[in-house]
């Protein structure tokens, strides 16, 4: 049987008065690809910012495990949450990458676990740790802006070198925060079908943060939907018809079906993901 990658249980999350997450639960087993889908406002940013501890849930409530051990429960982050966090890779909305540093340095970034912060931060990392970022780059097709200064990058390609630095790290679950929000069509084809071949030709797990139907009803299997931070569907994407979103959202599906990630672009054919050891 395939176990669970990640469990939440009971996940409350408020602030003041606002209540982001109500009593959220659910599991995701090795291999899924699963899109996080709500309107603005749902509760998809806080609750991938719990699941890898970067927030914790309301004290006395909730509990996450990441690979059969706990991350953190009663809204105190476990003491095993940095090892566990080696393994879970997240990817922004925002990139996070340093512009004036070049773009296999940004990728090295990854590594920040496993070297000594000195190295880290001068930049001495071994040739085989920068031939595995060259790999990396390679495989998303930036090997030829290694050298460039991230910010001379494009949207796309910014947000690309983010998922090489995930590729660096070695991470087994990656959790992706709304990563195509501010990307042109074809820029967010671009992404998901390298999100999708990490998926496939690395055996990530995958949860993907969205708020376009169409993106998740074609990348994603399954669907976990949020309003007003209340999970409210948890089952196949290909139930999402427009109908069914109209019960589940009320007028608020308009948001959600209403992008233009519906171009007829073509996605570009990948080369298979194979890291250096």
């Amino acid at each position: 049987m395939n176990p669970p990658v990640l469990s939440a249980q009971g996940l409350r999350r408020t602030y003041g008065s606002r209540v982001a997450l109500r009593d959220v639960s659910f599991e995701i087993r090795r291999g899924e690809r699963v899109a996080l889908l709500g309107a603005s406002g749902s509760g998809k940013s806080t609750l991938i910012r719990c699941l890898c501890g970067l927030e914790t849930t309301d004290a006395g409530t909730g509990r996450v495990q990441a690979f059969g051990r706990s991350l953190q429960a009663d809204g105190r982050n476990s003491p095993e949450i940095r090892a566990l966090r080696r393994r879970i890779g997240v990817i922004f909305q925002q990139f996070n990458l340093v512009g004036r540093l070049g773009v296999m340095h940004n990728v090295l970034t990854g590594l920040a676990a496993d070297v000594p912060l000195w190295r880290g931060v001068l930049g001495r990392y071994t040739l085989a740790q920068r031939a595995r970022a060259l790999d990396a780059l390679d495989a998303i097709g930036l090997a030829p802006q290694a050298f460039q200064r991230a910010s001379t990058l494009s949207g796309g390609q910014q947000q690309r070198a983010a998922i090489a630095r995930v590729l660096v790290q070695g991470a087994e679950l990656v959790l992706a925060d709304e990563p195509v929000a501010s990307l042109d069509p074809q820029s967010t084809l671009r992404v998901m079908d390298q999100l999708a071949a990490l998926n496939r030709d690395a055996g990530l797990t995958l949860v993907i943060s969205l708020h376009q139907v169409s993106v998740a009803r074609r990348y994603c299997d399954r669907v976990l939907a949020l309003r007003d931070g209340e999970l409210i569907y948890d089952g196949p994407s290909a139930a999402l018809t427009p109908e069914f979103l109209q019960k589940l959202y009320g007028t608020a599906a308009e948001e959600l079906l209403h992008d233009d990630h519906d171009a007829a672009v073509a996605p570009t054919p990948l080369p298979p993901f194979a890291l250096a050891a």
